[in-house]
This record gives structure tokens, sequence and C-alpha cells, in this order.
């Protein structure tokens, strides 16, 4: 294979075509913004924020594949002070640690959870009601739905446990994942990948006859109408962003969890204090939203805990931002259903799909990032097969 084309320049796409660079493959990306990046992007600016709270999770593949390329670059430690800051809402009370019911259905292994049952079924079998609902409400961290509870037991389970792990698997990007982006469009650069920006495709037809095979890596949606195919839908989470930069004050909580219905604030700059000016202190929530509520209902919810866990924000308040994440939140699989039903990679005629929605496995951008790898991988294979079939011919 000569040649690789790329639409959509995030992390998907970016992962492949390094990889596709690193096979010798001469590598065309086409980004319809002026920046690569897609959800990955960190905001220009004082208060330097993700769409969406961002981690890296260590127990990934993709945590390797970075790490061998020299691409994460500098973490984020967590101060252990900060670690003790952690709180969970239950009943209008602030508690400092998790009910012991939801931290054995935590730390239960992922593989003997049942595909075709949902998770509240299958949980309060073992872990009761109120363990049940308060395991599934904090897995919201690790998959942005209003009603965890409602999906596969085994696909949620796995983001539990995950997302509970001790220690920890959540790592942050010092500066923001902005900053992992610019390493891998650097590396990308460094193997010979051209990267256009600005460079919006309608239709594949629009693209130059050579491009050889090409990797679509863009949101789902987007991807149908380039592909002209509607049957390219999955089921995905609608949830509010909430930004908030406040003057700092001691004793705030690092992350504050609602174990009531899934709700997540955390204070980034406990970790990360270049994300915001000196004296103030960075937070940003996600609240999952059901298909009836709105903006509003969101960001009320995300007001009602930080009014619990910090004290005076509103007077300490120097910038906020809010915005609806629809259909841009990962997969989420319903009961009978598990990541090889979500969209195929390969769709046929030397077209693949990539992105955090389709039939790869992992957690978040795990599934991204080993989508991307199989894609080129598939497209690689394809070609040997199709020069190994010329050479026989030849040969007839």
């Amino acid at each position: 294979m000569r040649r690789l084309t790329i639409v959509g320049g995030g992390f998907a796409g970016l992962t492949a075509a390094i990889t596709a660079a690193e096979a010798g493959v001469r590598v065309t990306l086409h980004e319809a913004h002026r920046t690569p990046g897609g959800r990955a992007r960190t905001s220009e600016g004082p208060h330097h924020t993700n769409e969406g709270p961002h981690a890296l999770y260590a127990g990934g593949p993709h945590w390797t594949w970075l790490k061998q390329r020299g691409l994460l670059g500098p973490l984020a430690p967590l101060p252990a002070s900060e670690v003790l800051r952690l709180r969970f809402h239950r009943g209008g009370s602030v508690l400092r640690t998790p009910p012991p019911a939801m931290i054995r259905q935590a730390l239960r292994s992922a593989d003997r959870a049942p595909v075709d049952t949902d998770f509240r079924t299958w949980a309060t079998g073992l872990a009761g009601e109120r363990g049940a609902r308060a395991a599934a409400a904090y897995s919201g961290v690790a998959l942005f739905h209003h009603d965890p509870g409602s999906l596969s037991a085994r696909f949620v389970q796995e983001r539990l446990h995950r997302a509970a792990a001790v220690p920890p698997e959540a790592h942050y990007i010092r500066g923001g994942w902005g900053r992992l982006v610019e390493r891998m469009v650097a590396r990308a650069w460094e193997l010979g990948a051209r990267i256009e920006t600005s460079a919006r495709v309608d239709s594949l037809d629009d693209l130059p006859r050579d491009q050889g095979p090409v990797i679509v890596a863009t949101a789902l949606p987007a991807a149908a109408r380039l592909l002209g195919d509607p049957s390219l839908t999955w089921e995905s989470g609608r949830t509010v962003l909430f930004d908030l930069a406040v003057r700092t004050r001691k004793g705030d909580p690092f992350v504050l969890s609602d174990l009531d219905a899934p709700g997540w604030i955390e204070r980034f700059t406990a970790q990360d204090p270049t994300l915001a000016p000196a004296g103030q202190q960075l937070i940003q929530a996600q609240l999952p939203i059901g298909p009836g509520a709105s903006r509003a209902d969101g960001v009320a919810h995300a007001e009602r805990l930080l009014d619990l866990g910090f004290p005076g924000w509103r007077e300490r308040t120097v910038w906020r931002r809010e915005s609806l994440s629809q259909g841009r939140t990962g997969a989420v699989d319903l009961p009978g259903t598990t990541w090889r039903d979500r969209p195929a990679i390969d769709r046929g005629d030397g077209v693949y799909l990539v992105g955090d929605q389709v039939a790869a496995p992992g957690v978040l951008s795990e599934v991204s990032f080993t989508s991307a790898v199989e894609a080129v991988s598939l497209a690689l294979r394809a070609r040997r097969g199709d020069d190994r079939k010329g050479l026989d011919l030849k040969h007839a």
C-alpha cells in the first residue's frame, strides 16, 4: 500500500496516520477545522479546558503505544493530600467514603457480568438495590449516560471496575490533551504524513482517484452523511458540560461524585495548576441528561452539587461556560449487545471507519485508538492480498 487517505484529525485519525506512516505508507490527512485534535483539543486562553473532562487510563493499549513513542509527555501527578479530598453525595449529604456495597460491586471483575441482562437487575442481586444504584451512578464518569442501570451489565461493570481501580488508572496530561495532540501531530509530520487543515471533505468522490484506501475518522453522524449510509448509528449519551473557574479556597474537594444520579465534578487544577491563572481553580463537570431533559436541567444538577461541596462558589466565580454534548460521548451498549455489534470498521471497497462508536473494544478513547490501529492493519492486509492475487495471475 503506497498511499492512504484519512478524513478527520482527532485522536483516532492521528493514531491511524502515525501507524500507517510507520509502515512506510504515504499518508494524507484532511481535517475540517484549522487545528487537529477533535474532542481532544484544549482551548486557548487563561482557562485550558477540553470538550468535557479528559483522562487517560493507564490500563489501556494506547497508554503503552503512546509511551513507547515518547508521546505521553509530562503527566500531572495528583498529590496524596488531594486523593483524600474525594467526596460522594448521597441523600443530601456529602460523604468521605462510598457505601461498602458499592465498593464490593466495583471490585468485581467484568468477566462474569452478563451481556444480555441490564446492570440494575444484575447488580441488585449482588449488592442490593441501594448498592446497585450507587454503583450505577458512579460508573457515569466513564460512560456519560443518564441511566447506566439500563445498559448491558458487562458494559457497565467494565467501566465501573476500571474507574474505581486502586491505584487509579486515570492519569492527566499536563497542560491538557491539546499538548498530547501537538506531540502526535509532530510525530506524524516527522514520519512524512501530510496534514491538511481547514480541508473539509463532504463526499469521498471529492478525493483524488489515487488516494488509496480511505479511513473515515469523524463522529458517527458525520460519517453516516459522508458515506451516505443512514445505517451508521449507535446509542450514545447526552451530557451537559459545565466549566467553572473560581477563586481558590482551601478545603474544596478534589472530586464530588453524585451517587443518587450520574454526575461528576472535578477540580482539575488539583493535579495541574497550569490550567488556570494563579489564585484560581478550574472545575469541570459532566452531568448526563435523559432524552427529554434540557441543558438547564444539567446545569441545575451541577449547581446543586456545587452548593453542597464548594461553599461560596457563586461569589468566587470568575468565569463559567456551559454546553450540551449530544451523540459525542462514545458508544453505549444496551442489554444483548457488545462492541462487536457496533458499526463495522471495514466498510468494503477500501473504506474503513474508526472512532469511539465502532466495533472495537476498550473504554473511552481506547475504542478510537484500537479501531484506528485495526483499520490500518486491515488496509495493509487487503493490499497484500491484492498484490498476491496479481502475482498469482501473472504466473498462471
